[in-house]
């Protein structure tokens, strides 16, 4: 079978059109080689997918890869025996619990685009490996529960898209259920994420009577029992073929909602959608594998590609001929027969090949590149090449950390990849003190990986663990015992709250003598002071006017509490 050609998004006619790459040469210079990037990198789409738990992310994801032709049968979460085993969720609790509590990577290509999918954990207890998941994309997919509408969870994913200016598509899921009324579910979308929203689609019929949707900008009708392809060209929503696939019923009521839509609603605009100020809106219905074409061809259309990236001294084009990436995650333990680490890596320009050696700019070591590798899920594949919008792993044996920019030598540095001051911080109760060597390995490793945030305190007292909420506990204490053979348990500390600490020199040394029980040194030898209470931070702020205290902390800076 020949190769699909590649493939171009013109904003003037909202087309996807053919494009021949360019010839590789043997005498290729700057100018054919920043061709060559910019020409890969136009044809990558970088996303994730956000939601609150229950509102169908992790099925989406799987019918998004079924429609990319990266698997030929796809979980269901809430299935019974194998079949519940969903292809993204690999991790044993996840499979158990039927949730997701790590971000999956997964790359797969069709129509000549090449798509770079991240599917986020939901429940807030993992809100951390979400923030940071949201460095690395370029667009977002919004899950939304049809009867259930924006939920606590999905506001704060939303708001911190909003601080990165990340475009949204919003997909309503669970249609052929019990749904709220369009309208009423778009006002909400409009209120309460001060986010203009333009449907694109809108549904024929609700729950037991769900006939399918209406494409608003193509003049299309897509039957709930056919496949997207087989959609059926309509002259307007008045069109009589509509009534008699429907009935009269449900075709006045598409006709007079649809003009409703258009009076009263926001148009869908390009720009306003990649400034990340309007947000296109599908409905669909992920069980039953209805709608997910349709967004996938708007992630197609509108999704932008890799775009301009903020660094320090100066910010990066993603048609710059020189690599550069950044690591956002690190995983340990995805072949646990091999007590694998791989670190992964957003591409934001260049190009990468097997065998390259990178600069891993913060202290100057030399990482090589052997074998590079593309992922679905827990399988991998080696990468021969990788371009800007790609994630990649990278063998990683504790030299990469989270936060670490790779160049080909240039010294700058991405930054916003985030850890936030935990809510919650436990001592290990160690079962069997014989196993305490391979439990300090163990936490070194989760702690690299972001599982956890690992404090050792200044007076030598055992380590402490920090972690966002009690799942992420679970999660800990299930990976402990799965991974590294280290049953374990937690008891109370007497502290509630912990902040990053920055200052000239003698004061930090001062505060760090008189509070030697109360701070410790985090993975990365970074000062955090720990307070029984909110008053008891407070007071150390009086106490120490030359000192901040931070809730924020990025890998090359702190940031504002």
């Amino acid at each position: 079978m020949a190769p699909r050609p590649a493939m171009r998004y013109c904003p003037a006619t909202m087309d996807i059109q053919p494009e021949l790459p360019p010839q590789p040469g043997h005498n290729r210079g700057p100018a054919e080689d920043g061709q060559r990037v910019a020409f890969e990198a136009g044809r990558r789409r970088t996303f994730a997918i956000i939601a609150h738990p229950d509102a169908g992310k992790t099925t989406l994801t799987e019918k998004l890869l079924l429609k990319g032709g990266a698997i030929q049968l796809a979980g269901h979460v809430r299935a019974k025996g194998n079949a519940r085993r969903t292809r993204s969720d690999w991790m044993k609790i996840e499979q158990d619990r039927g949730i997701s509590v790590a971000t999956s990577v997964m790359t797969f290509e069709q129509g000549g685009l090449v798509f770079n999918l991240l599917d986020t954990p939901g429940h807030e207890d993992f809100s951390e490996d979400t923030y940071r998941t949201l460095t690395a994309v370029d667009a977002a997919v919004m899950v939304l529960d049809a009867a259930k509408g924006i939920e606590s969870q999905t506001r704060k994913l939303f708001e911190v898209c909003r601080m990165r200016d990340i475009p949204i598509i919003t997909f309503i899921n669970k249609m052929d259920r019990e749904a709220r009324d369009p309208f009423e579910l778009i006002d909400e979308i409009e209120s309460t994420l001060a986010l203009d929203a333009a449907p694109v689609a809108w549904p024929v019929g609700r729950a037991s009577e769900f006939a399918g949707t209406y494409d608003l900008l193509a003049n299309r009708f897509m039957p709930v029992d056919k496949a997207w392809e087989d959609s059926i060209p309509m002259s307007s929503t008045e069109d009589a073929k509509l009534s008699q696939m429907v009935g009269p019923e449900r075709a006045t009521r598409l006709a007079e909602e649809a003009m409703l839509a258009e009076a009263g609603l926001k148009q869908f605009d390009l720009a306003a959608f990649r400034e990340g100020t309007l947000t296109p809106v599908f409905f669909g219905s992920a069980l039953r594998d209805f709608g997910v074409a349709h967004l996938l061809d708007g992630l197609a259309r509108y999704a932008p590609p890799p775009g301009m990236r903020e660094a320090d001294p100066r910010n990066v084009q993603p048609d710059e001929p020189a690599l550069t990436g950044f690591v956002f995650k690190i995983q340990a333990n995805m072949d646990p027969n091999h007590r694998d680490r791989v670190a992964f890596v957003r591409l934001c320009s260049g190009r990468l090949t097997k065998g390259m050696r990178l600069r891993q700019v913060g202290t100057g070591k030399q990482v090589p590149v052997n074998a590079p590798l593309f992922f679905f899920a827990k399988d991998r594949q080696v990468a021969e090449e990788a371009w800007p919008g790609d994630v990649v792993g990278i063998a990683n044996h504790g030299i990469l950390r989270i936060g670490d920019t790779l160049t080909e030598g240039e010294n700058l540095n991405f930054r916003g990849v985030p850890s936030f001051a935990p809510e919650i911080l436990r001592n290990i109760r160690l079962e069997d003190p014989m196993l305490a060597k391979k439990l300090r390995t163990a936490l070194d490793q989760l702690a690299e990986e972001g599982v956890v945030q690992l404090f050792r305190p200044l007076d030598g007292s055992p380590p402490v663990v920090g972690v966002v909420g009690q799942l992420q506990l679970d999660v800990l204490q299930s990976r402990l015992k799965v991974e590294y053979g280290v049953p374990a348990g937690f008891d109370n500390t007497m502290w509630n709250e912990v902040r990053w600490v920055t200052g000239e020199k003698a004061e930090m040394a001062r505060f760090a003598d008189i509070h030697r029980r109360d701070a410790a040194e985090d993975h990365d030898g970074a000062i955090v002071g720990f307070f029984a209470s909110s008053w008891r931070l407070g007071k150390a702020g009086e106490d120490f006017p030359g000192l901040q205290f931070h809730k924020l902390r990025e890998q090359h800076g702190v940031g504002a509490a």
